[in-house]
């Protein structure tokens, strides 16, 4: 049965659902206990499963995710918040590393089954140390699975399967769509890391996108219906890893394909996904992949927030660019 919870609360009751049927499952960071985060996700948990489940750390990233990997290596399941997204850089090389190579370190002997989740991106009127868009750092680092929801209902389903993987993933988490409200069925079923859904099917381009993105593709799609031209959305789920599959079915259908993704567009997420395309459907193709991107500029002051996300205009004005005039 679904019910109606903002993306913080989908989040918390997964964290819950987990720490219920997991006692090795623990949920620490700052300011998370108590307080239940800044953003209250972890909001009651120190209360229910109390402070040996939920606890409060010192001010120091590269301690908390240094801790999470000796307890993942002794058996327990260790979720870390990082607060916000760059703050997580002091713990980079911790997780760069341990948290990534200690599986092939010691040729899968020894695992690490956690999970670092980091509000992630803009649109929050916050600056530098509040907002950025990191996920490039984490999908560049072989051995991190990284996951960004789109939805609510993914932002249970995939953290309960982040929570219940074997190995480290990276768990990004839209901030800007923390107290948007949806349905969730969290009886639903845990949907696998790494497969892509189309959330919106096009004729005429298809738009991939993943996390914060993928609400302003579709905005996008919805103004280009009223124009005449029929879009695609593909939302990624996850970044690695990487579904190739449904992408390219996709693309290879409309043959016109536009990235949409927050971060800047140089040596990007977005780039990677633009050559992928280009590579597996070069011969589906009827013009150049493109992307829209944020811009190659450090994340600017909250006034000028909005010239720097992607918006539904800038994604239409890409789609525009696509070669439209061999179309009848």
């Amino acid at each position: 049965m679904a019910d109606k919870m903002t993306m913080a609360q989908a989040i918390n009751t997964a964290l819950r659902d987990a720490m219920t049927a997991d006692d090795s499952v623990v949920v620490f960071g700052e300011d998370v206990g108590p307080l239940g985060g800044v953003f209250r996700v972890t909001d009651g948990l120190t209360r229910d499963f109390g402070e040996a489940r939920c606890f409060d750390t010192p001010l120091a990233e590269s301690g908390i995710v240094g801790m999470a990997v000796g307890m993942a290596m002794n058996g327990m399941r260790p979720v870390v918040e990082m607060q916000f997204d760059a703050f997580a850089y002091p713990a980079f090389e911790q997780i760069t590393s341990h948290v990534a190579k200690l599986a092939n370190r010691t040729r899968g002997r020894m695992r690490v089954p956690m999970v670092i989740r980091i509000p992630y991106a803009g649109g929050i009127g916050g600056v530098e140390h509040h907002c950025d868009s990191s996920e490039a750092y984490y999908a560049h680092t072989p051995g991190l699975t990284v996951v960004a929801p789109a939805t609510n209902a993914d932002a249970y389903g995939l953290l309960r399967a982040a929570i219940e993987s074997p190995d480290p993933v990276v768990f990004l988490e839209p901030k800007k769509h923390y107290f948007a409200k949806e349905e969730v069925d969290v009886e639903a079923g845990v949907p696998p890391i790494g497969r892509a859904i189309v959330r919106r099917q096009g004729r005429d381009a298809t738009l991939i996108a993943y996390g914060p993105s993928v609400p302003v593709a579709l905005a996008a799609a919805e103004h280009a219906a009223a124009e005449g031209r029929d879009l695609g959305v593909v939302d990624l789920r996850s970044i690695v890893p990487f579904d190739d599959d449904t992408v390219c079915a996709e693309v290879c259908q409309t043959g016109r394909a536009v990235v949409v993704a927050e971060a800047p567009g140089f040596a990007s997420v977005a780039s990677e996904i633009a050559a992928r395309v280009s590579e597996r459907c070069f011969h589906h193709l009827e013009a150049p992949v493109r992307r829209t991107t944020g811009y190659d500029v450090p994340y600017p002051a909250p006034k000028l927030e909005r010239y720097f996300l992607p918006s539904a205009d800038r994604i239409l004005d890409t789609v525009d660019s696509l070669q439209w005039e061999d179309i009848a």
